[in-house]
């Protein structure tokens, strides 16, 4: 069993180190580490293939093994996003603003690293270096527990990072791996209160319960994506299906995918049939309510559960609705708070939309996928936190920082 303790007091020990270093520093050593995985792509190539071919062996869904698989373009765009990382401005240190108070003190609010980062995730190995480069530019150490799942991929990444970091003669222990995937390491690392300033777990429904039933550390929930779009009566709908079938099909098994799809009644004769021949042809399955079903010819009928269902699979709900006002009170209900769209002509429609929807990420006439912290700008994506404390959306490098106070004064004593 992997010695948390000692790994926490590494970290820490890092964390100082790191919190001290010029920005110049970090971004010459992010770009070593971008130089790094590109280097050893092969290498990566062939530890995927021992976590996809157990995979295999254990009956992962195709779609599931996709978060899985790395591709040479997809450890390109890994290594390509620690240097966007790179070119970031670096927000540690950066003072918000400041102000003189009545008794002459100067007070400012100044950017500063959390601390000691520990991440719980599924999966993806991208998520690896992501939260590797993000937590390393923010001034944060970082302790990574992958799932087994990844366990060959995360590994080696984890090794090449922290030789990057040892061959520059600075502390590997900035970021760390838990090298055991046992569900009594995951809890160990939950109650690690005494070196964990955070925790940020990243996966599937069950993952996020558990951590939130069991962590003592805080945490900043990132969600999963029950996600719908809604087509409005004034809607363009040769955009209404590049929207849905992008959203839906583009890759099922991230959580800015499409899970549900609302149609207001008045267009739904029409264009049911159209949307459903789209999707079709993509190889999505359609599970319908009772009126939708009048419309499709290849739907089964939809239960309760599944307005409630990520699927993470070629797999939609869809429904009939009858105002926008149904569509925002269906969504209100039964979404995780991850990304939401409307796809309509109407000014006053989208703004309702916009303002009525309770999500991180809002669209009007774009699909769902957009929600990516690459994509917004930041480089990368840490998480995307569908709480509403501290961060809240895709979480770059911003969110990675918390501030302090300081106080400048001439002798000033309270009275």
């Amino acid at each position: 069993m992997t010695d948390l303790i000692q790994l926490g007091k590494q970290a820490k020990k890092g964390a100082r180190e790191l919190a001290l270093m010029p920005t110049k520093q970090k971004n010459d050593l992010l770009l070593q580490m971008a130089q790094t995985i590109k280097r050893n792509q092969l290498a990566i190539l062939e530890a995927n293939q021992k976590d996809l071919d157990q995979a295999t062996e254990n009956n992962i869904s195709e779609t599931m093994q996709d978060r899985l698989r790395l591709t040479p373009e997809r450890i390109h765009t890994m290594a390509e996003e620690i240097i966007k990382v790179a070119q970031l401005d670096d927000p540690i240190g950066k003072v918000d603003h400041m102000w003189q108070n009545e008794d002459g003190l100067l007070i400012g609010k100044k950017r500063v690293p959390l601390g000691v980062i520990g991440m719980i995730y599924e999966s993806r190995p991208n998520v690896t270096t992501d939260a590797a480069s993000l937590a390393f530019k923010s001034g944060n150490a970082v302790i990574l527990r992958g799932g087994k799942e990844a366990f060959h991929s995360n590994q080696l990444l984890v090794e090449l990072l922290q030789e990057t970091l040892e061959n520059a003669e600075v502390s590997p222990y900035t970021i760390q791996f838990v090298d055991d995937t046992s569900h009594e390491t995951a809890a160990e690392l939950m109650r690690l209160t005494d070196y964990l300033d955070v925790l940020i777990p990243r996966g599937g429904a069950s993952l996020i319960k558990r951590v939130k039933e069991q962590a003592t550390v805080p945490i900043i929930e990132t969600g999963t994506g029950n996600n719908h779009i809604y087509i409005d009566k004034e809607a363009q709908l040769a955009m209404a299906v590049d929207i849905i079938v992008n959203a839906k099909t583009s890759r099922p098994s991230v959580c800015n995918a499409a899970e549900t799809l609302l149609i207001h009644s008045e267009i739904a004769p029409f264009f049911l049939p159209s949307i459903e021949q789209a999707l079709v042809e993509h190889g999505v399955s359609l599970h319908a309510d009772a009126r939708a079903l009048d419309y499709l010819e290849t739907a089964t009928l939809a239960d309760e559960t599944d307005w409630d269902t990520e699927y993470l699979d070629y797999i939609l709900a869809v429904k009939i609705v009858d105002s926008l006002d149904e569509a925002i009170e269906h969504i209100n209900r039964h979404n995780t708070q991850h990304s939401e769209a409307i796809v309509t002509d109407s000014y006053t429609a989208s703004q309702r939309f916009l303002n009525e929807v309770d999500a991180a990420a809002v669209y009007v006439n774009a699909s769902t996928r957009f929600t990516d912290g690459s994509v917004f700008g930041f480089g990368a994506e840490i998480g995307i936190s569908t709480q509403k404390l501290h961060a809240r959306g895709p979480m770059g490098l911003n969110e990675l920082t918390t501030t302090k106070y300081i106080i400048y004064g001439d002798g000033q004593i309270r009275k």
